[in-house]
Protein backbone atom coordinates (compact mmCIF):
# COMPACT_ATOMS: atom_id res chain seq x y z
CA UNK A 1 0.00 0.00 0.00
CA UNK A 2 1.37 3.39 -0.92
CA UNK A 3 0.99 6.55 1.09
CA UNK A 4 -0.64 9.50 -0.56
CA UNK A 5 0.71 12.97 -0.01
CA UNK A 6 -1.58 14.94 2.21
CA UNK A 7 -3.03 18.07 0.63
CA UNK A 8 -1.86 21.42 1.91
CA UNK A 9 -3.79 22.58 4.96
CA UNK A 10 -6.92 24.57 4.29
CA UNK A 11 -8.08 27.30 6.67
CA UNK A 12 -10.69 24.90 8.10
CA UNK A 13 -7.86 22.43 8.98
CA UNK A 14 -6.11 24.92 11.25
CA UNK A 15 -6.05 24.73 15.04
CA UNK A 16 -7.01 27.69 17.18
CA UNK A 17 -4.76 28.54 20.12
CA UNK A 18 -4.60 31.37 22.62
CA UNK A 19 -1.37 33.29 23.13
CA UNK A 20 -0.33 36.18 25.34
CA UNK A 21 1.21 39.14 23.50
CA UNK A 22 2.50 42.51 24.59
CA UNK A 23 -0.23 45.06 23.74
CA UNK A 24 2.30 47.27 21.91
CA UNK A 25 3.35 44.32 19.76
CA UNK A 26 -0.27 43.53 18.93
CA UNK A 27 -0.81 47.19 17.93
CA UNK A 28 2.15 46.98 15.56
CA UNK A 29 0.84 43.75 14.03
CA UNK A 30 -2.64 45.20 13.60
CA UNK A 31 -1.14 48.09 11.62
CA UNK A 32 0.08 45.47 9.12
CA UNK A 33 -3.12 43.45 8.75
CA UNK A 34 -6.60 42.99 10.09
CA UNK A 35 -5.78 39.28 10.62
CA UNK A 36 -2.84 39.05 13.08
CA UNK A 37 -2.89 35.23 12.93
CA UNK A 38 -1.50 35.33 9.37
CA UNK A 39 1.45 37.48 10.45
CA UNK A 40 2.15 35.28 13.47
CA UNK A 41 1.84 32.07 11.42
CA UNK A 42 4.24 33.40 8.77
CA UNK A 43 6.74 34.47 11.44
CA UNK A 44 6.62 31.04 13.10
CA UNK A 45 7.13 29.28 9.73
CA UNK A 46 10.15 31.49 8.95
CA UNK A 47 11.57 30.90 12.42
CA UNK A 48 11.21 27.12 12.07
CA UNK A 49 12.97 27.22 8.68
CA UNK A 50 15.78 29.23 10.24
CA UNK A 51 15.02 32.31 8.18
CA UNK A 52 15.37 35.72 9.71
CA UNK A 53 14.76 39.12 8.30
CA UNK A 54 16.50 41.70 10.40
CA UNK A 55 17.65 45.21 9.68
CA UNK A 56 21.23 44.28 10.55
CA UNK A 57 21.30 41.78 7.67
CA UNK A 58 20.49 44.51 5.17
CA UNK A 59 23.77 46.35 5.62
CA UNK A 60 27.41 45.39 5.44
CA UNK A 61 29.72 45.67 8.38
CA UNK A 62 32.84 47.57 7.46
CA UNK A 63 36.09 47.34 9.40
CA UNK A 64 36.49 50.26 11.76
CA UNK A 65 39.94 51.12 10.39
CA UNK A 66 41.33 49.88 7.08
CA UNK A 67 44.25 47.47 7.42
CA UNK A 68 47.71 49.04 7.34
CA UNK A 69 50.02 47.63 4.64
CA UNK A 70 53.22 45.95 5.82
CA UNK A 71 56.32 48.11 6.27
CA UNK A 72 57.95 48.99 2.96
CA UNK A 73 54.73 48.91 0.93
CA UNK A 74 53.72 52.49 1.62
CA UNK A 75 53.20 54.70 -1.38
CA UNK A 76 55.76 57.36 -0.41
Amino acid sequence: MSEQASPSPRPSDKVEIAIHLDPELLDQIQHLTSDPSKVIETAVRQWLRGESSSDYELSRTLPRNPPVPPRGEWND
